[in-house]
């Protein structure tokens, strides 16, 4: 399983540059890149942090994925 987020295209949908979310949330935008590419997931406090920011709800930001790859031995 893994983490999938739709941080990109919420932010796009609400005008917000990279460099501003950064900002506000006090991180890097390159934490704000990396998460977006999906190679990083956020720290807990980040990720309520992001959901009181665009005011959305978890599963609209986050979603679990099944990888069709898994190892099953």
């Amino acid at each position: 399983m893994r983490v999938i987020n739709h941080i990109r295209e919420i932010r796009i949908k609400k005008k917000i540059t990279q460099v501003k979310m950064a900002e506000d949330l006090q991180v890097t935008r390159q934490t704000i890149n990396a998460i977006e590419k999906n190679k990083y997931n956020p720290s807990l406090e980040l990720a309520l942090k992001l959901i009181s920011y665009f005011d959305v709800p978890l599963d609209e930001i986050f979603i679990l994925e099944e990888e069709d790859n898994e190892y099953e031995g």
